[in-house]
């Protein structure tokens, strides 16, 4: 999220840039899991309107974004913002099971046409997946732990 809308998501009044802080997510954005769910289950309730980011025990891992470091990352996040009325991104590590995490371009576009993604976007491209030719890429597959 944008650095000065942390505090509007998460009880939180610091940045974190590099997503190393988690901090609970602001209580008028929780949603109450019924006690009687238990284990597993707990997992797939909906715990607030942040859903994809939110932990069962109502935290999440927060970063902010700072225009003077990552314009191109800011802009991005205000008009998502503009467009959804939610100032909030998921950003997770790249990769898919079995994969090791993306580190180059030849990665991140070998990664993305053996995904069902819709586009892959680095830095000031946009990559639409139906709109490249069809050949299978060949996977990197991790080698199995004895």
């Amino acid at each position: 999220m944008r650095r000065e809308r942390v505090a509007d998501y998460f009880e939180l009044e610091v940045e974190s840039p590099y997503m190393l802080l988690v901090a609970p997510v602001k209580k008028e954005l929780c949603r109450e899991v019924s006690p009687e769910i238990k284990g597993l289950d707990r997992l797939k309730e909906i715990h607030s309107t942040l859903p994809a980011i939110t932990h069962v025990d109502y935290s999440a891992r927060s970063q902010t974004v700072d225009r003077k470091d990552n314009p191109l990352l800011y802009d991005l996040l205000l008009r998502f913002e503009q467009g959804t009325g939610c100032g909030v991104l998921v950003n997770t590590s790249f990769n898919v099971r079995g994969e090791p995490i993306v580190c180059t371009p030849d990665d991140a576009y070998r990664c993305f046409m053996n995904t069902e993604m819709d586009y892959l976007i680095m830095g000031s491209f946009v990559i639409e997946r139906t709109a490249q030719p069809q050949q299978k890429i060949q996977r990197r597959i991790l080698p199995q732990a004895d």
